[in-house]
């Protein structure tokens, strides 16, 4: 077992490391605005874009993947406007696994952040606008020192859900080897050619990944009384 286990091709983990880490950096610049204002708003327009972002949740991967590779294939105008203008395939390619990532992710991040801001003291908000600080600082100097739990269970568990992600990935990437080939599409192909011992390795692999990201999530938010996001 120990000669198997050093003779595996960690690659695939690797991808899928780097995969979750691009997709992490990217959500949470997208997400941490669009929170902001979720968290403050009264819009009546609030609970359409909150069905809209949690859509990924309840749509099966393979019906959100198949709509994402429609409409990033080299036919769409969105694929064929990267084509043209940076020469980049956004069908089975690492570029189209982070955008189809993103979008498969996005409420992972979303979710916690909107949750972590609405828990804020609104008289510590007002006390910053009174103060003189505009929005912009008061978003950064105030609010997200003020929600670390949030912020914690945003960026781990968006960070796990990419690496153990299959549906999605397989759908719009394939399995290129180092190129859109990580470990969950791996695990599936061992056990599509019976090799189970390697198979047992990376799934050993993952559920232990899994398992240490879940408990400390939730030792951190059990510390601080509170929960966010789909931890509510």
């Amino acid at each position: 077992m120990l000669e198997k286990l050093l003779a595996v091709d960690y690659t695939p983990f690797v991808l899928s490391f780097k995969l979750a880490a691009v997709t992490t950096v990217v959500l949470f610049f997208i997400s941490l605005p669009l929170a902001w204002f979720l968290a403050r708003t009264r819009s009546r327009a609030k609970p359409l874009i909150e069905a809209l972002s949690a859509l990924p949740i309840v749509l099966p991967p393979s019906v959100l993947g198949f709509y994402i590779l429609r409409a990033l294939s080299d036919n769409s105008p969105v694929g064929a406007f990267f084509e043209k203008t940076f020469g980049v395939s956004l069908t089975f390619s690492f570029p189209g696994l982070v955008v189809a990532s993103c979008l498969y992710s996005f409420p992972f991040m979303l979710q916690p952040l909107q949750g972590g801001f609405q828990s804020l003291n609104r008289r510590m908000l007002e006390a910053s606008f009174i103060a003189g600080k505009s929005p912009l600082a008061t978003l950064f100097m105030v609010a997200l020192p003020n929600i670390k739990p949030a912020l914690l269970t945003a960026l781990i568990v968006t960070f796990a859900h990419t690496v153990g992600e299959f549906g999605v990935v397989l759908m719009v990437g394939g399995s290129i080897p180092g190129e859109t080939k990580v470990a969950s599409v791996a695990i599936y192909e061992f056990v599509e050619t019976m090799d189970f011992e390697t198979g047992h390795i990376y799934s050993a692999i993952m559920v232990l990944i899994s398992f240490v990201v879940l408990f400390a999530v939730y030792t951190f938010n059990h510390r601080h009384g509170r929960k966010f996001g789909a931890f509510q």
